[in-house]
């Protein structure tokens, strides 16, 4: 018997693998070898499967959870999360401004829409959370308002030449609408909602029915175990196969899953499946944890630039596979304001999963977080708090969005003489530093963003930088 870095693979030989024994009689897999390398085959394409399709079922679960729990199920049907409920449903939302969305398909043809003017950011982006366009501050109508007209990825663009409208492709038949409102007066709001309509092409403008204070707990986390794959079914059936998933499309064929077939695995698929979901999440939580295709922000921190990498998700030369998956895993959405802020525009996410020592961060042990004077901030400052297992808002049993979200904004917070400020996470608050803490609990461990919104010129040049937790 030999390991595989020493065999042969000739004649008549025995192999010990790390998921079975391996035989060959006159070079040739036996029968019941040759079945357990196809298993290992298929084990080790499901698993891979997983990563590769991260963004893709991120905007799925988020699409079909909102119509579930919102009944948000037509064009026009827009939620707005505002709550700490509502927003905790989504991975990785932040809890300070409010989030207006919903879903559509264009496969009936194009969809057109007048966006309104104001302090806001968001996107158009396809079901591989791409920004087909920004909206807002960061788009092109420049926070000004302006008349859009979405198209499918086959879609003859011609006849909107002279419309005036900005005409957005999406790659996929599926897409999304989502932005922010980022000036907190409830006027504000109301003059966003006013100013957006909505419809397909061939029917009239119609306002938006925007679907408010449903107040409840949901989920937007990818399944895990085989609806997983019950669900990555379902989308790649409403999607043309594109040429960059031919061949990855090719590794899940003998795992039942294929275009116009219906997704019905034997016992052995079902196994396989199951298995391989749970692996390939293992590894994307891994990559998420110790990203080996990047290095801190801040030389000397354990902080890294949660975006690193292009609106496109791939470069001249491949795909940034575990790029798009390490954000994917955790978070949902992306924009040109959010993968390439500028000086003052945009914003910036930054996280963390150690402490100054390099240990991962425990919900067991208290933290304290110095953030020094001089934020590099043209708008506001926050630090939100979500679960390693859920990617989601964390649930500590509070009921107020600072229970799991500070940010510069909020009046409560006490800042040191200095300007610089103390911020805690943990399972409880040092004494005097109630109001600047947010609560861990059991074993539910944990991870931040800190969120830059309008970062200055500091942020770019690094001249100001976060410095890790430490231990109280």
């Amino acid at each position: 018997m030999t390991q595989p870095h020493e065999a042969s693979l000739t004649g008549d030989e025995t192999i010990e693998t790390s998921f079975g024994t391996i035989r060959l009689e006159q070079n040739y897999p036996t029968d019941e070898s040759s079945a357990l390398l196809l298993n290992e085959l298929d084990a080790q394409r499901a698993a891979q499967a997983y990563v590769w399709f991260t963004p893709l079922m991120g905007s799925a679960t988020w699409r079909d959870q909102a119509a579930a729990t919102f009944g948000a199920t037509s064009l026009s049907d827009f939620v707005v999360y505002q709550t700490l409920r509502e927003k905790r449903g989504i991975l990785t939302a932040n809890l300070t401004t409010p989030y207006i969305g919903n879903f559509m398909s264009l496969a009936e043809g194009p969809v057109l829409f007048d966006y309104p003017a104001g302090p806001t950011a968001g996107g158009v982006l396809d079901f591989w959370q791409r920004p087909a366009t920004d909206l807002g501050q960061t788009g092109p109508d420049g926070g000004n308002g302006g008349g859009y007209v979405v198209i499918g990825p086959d879609a003859d663009a011609s006849p909107y030449d002279d419309s005036g409208r900005i005409v957005v492709r999406s790659a996929t038949v599926n897409c999304w609408i989502l932005f922010r409102v980022l000036d907190q007066d409830p006027k504000v709001m109301e003059s966003v909602k006013d100013g957006f309509r909505i419809w397909r092409e061939g029917q009239e403008a119609a306002s938006a029915n925007f679907i408010e204070n449903v107040d409840r707990e949901w989920s937007a986390t990818p399944a895990r175990g085989l609806r997983y794959w019950e669900d990555l079914a379902n989308v790649l059936g409403q999607e043309p196969v594109r040429e960059i998933d031919k061949g990855i499309m090719a590794m899940i064929a003998p795992l039942g899953i294929a275009p116009g077939q219906p997704f019905a695995p034997d016992d052995r698929q079902r196994l396989i499946l199951e298995n391989g979901a749970a692996i390939g999440e293992l590894m994307a939580r891994a990559n998420q944890v110790s990203p080996r295709h990047d290095a801190p922000y801040w030389p000397g921190t354990n902080w890294f630039k949660s975006f690193d990498f292009s609106l496109e998700q791939e470069t001249d030369t491949s795909v940034q596979l575990d790029e798009r998956a390490t954000w994917f895993y955790e978070a949902v959405g992306s924009s040109k304001g959010m993968v390439e802020p500028t000086v003052n525009k945009g914003q910036v996410y930054m996280t963390t999963k150690r402490d100054a020592d390099g240990n991962l961060i425990r919900a067991d042990r208290t933290y304290r977080l110095h953030v020094p004077a001089g934020m590099p901030v043209k708008q506001f400052w926050s630090l939100t708090l979500y679960s390693e297992a859920t990617r989601r808002a964390y649930d500590n049993g509070g009921t107020a969005i600072r229970d799991i979200s500070l940010d510069s904004r909020d009046e409560e917070l006490v800042f040191n003489t200095d300007d610089s400020i103390d911020l805690y996470i943990g399972p409880t608050a040092p004494e005097g530093a109630e109001t600047n803490w947010m609560k861990t609990t059991g074993d539910d461990g944990w991870f931040v963003y800190f969120r830059l919104y309008g970062p200055t010129q500091e942020y770019f040049d690094k001249t100001w930088a976060l410095p890790d937790f430490t231990t109280t």
